[in-house]
């Protein structure tokens, strides 16, 4: 199977008045398709610039970083923002909803512009929340949601337009642990069951234990990665221990 995402020998370099921060430093990654991969790392090592990197929301300074064979840096803007609009869809630590739409005007709202008429839409957005265990909150307005009602919500809205990748920025960060457990494991069953790239960013060994692969960045550089076992138990001990073994 062909890869989706390849990294090569990437460095993103931004400029300051007091030299220069090396965000990320040669980075090589390949990222399968319906791959549930996490990025975990210290504040500061390079986790959000990767992942911007990933959503062709930012170029790197240097090296080469393709998507399904297709050189992002080549790219024009109209081009990349196609890619962005149809094949990635964004999960965010903040949820981002509209806060005066209910749930399902929320996943309407990333549907706009699509083929069909508004009944289409909302016979999708509805399949999508009732996708994700929501269909019975689908009139409620955000503040009438739990955290995790509402990152269910912002993860049928990213599912909208049948993306081949899901970027999942800390999105159990506000949750308590009961919630966040059952946000890692939507996303673990959108990864397996409809063949959908989940790439996760998280500092909570725990979540990070749902993926199939973890990378450990630190000073812009991957420093380690742990395959995790299948359905094992010990996967949340695996984690815990590599972190503190790269942390030291």
């Amino acid at each position: 199977m062909s890869a989706l995402y390849e990294l090569s020998d990437v460095h993103r370099i931004y400029r300051t008045g007091g030299g220069e921060v090396r965000a990320l430093d040669g980075i090589d990654l390949t990222i399968a398709p319906a791959e549930f991969m996490a990025i975990e790392g210290p504040s500061g090592s390079g986790k959000s610039t990767l992942l911007q990197l990933l959503g062709a929301l930012d170029v790197a300074t240097s090296g080469s970083v393709t998507f399904d064979g297709r050189e992002l840096a080549s790219l024009g803007d109209r081009d990349l923002t196609q890619l962005r609009a149809q094949e990635i869809g964004f999960v965010f630590q903040n949820f981002n909803l509209i806060p005066t739409l209910t749930a399902l005007q929320n996943v309407e709202a990333a549907l706009v512009g699509q083929n069909g008429g508004r009944a289409s839409r909302r016979e999708r957005a509805m399949a999508l929340l009732e996708q994700v265990g929501l269909a019975p909150r689908s009139m409620h307005l955000p503040t009438l949601l739990s955290g995790g009602e509402q990152q269910r919500v912002a993860i049928a809205r990213a599912l909208a337009n049948s993306p081949r990748v899901i970027l999942a920025d800390e999105p159990t960060g506000n949750l308590d642990t009961r919630s966040g457990d059952e946000i890692a494991g939507l996303l673990r069953s959108v990864s397996k069951q409809y063949n959908r790239t989940i790439i996760m960013v998280t500092h909570d060994p725990r979540i990070a234990a749902y993926s199939d692969r973890i990378i450990f960045l630190k000073d812009g550089k991957v420093v380690d990665e742990t395959l995790l076992e299948k359905k094992s138990n010990r996967n949340a001990q695996i984690v815990a221990d590599r972190v503190k073994e790269v942390g030291d």
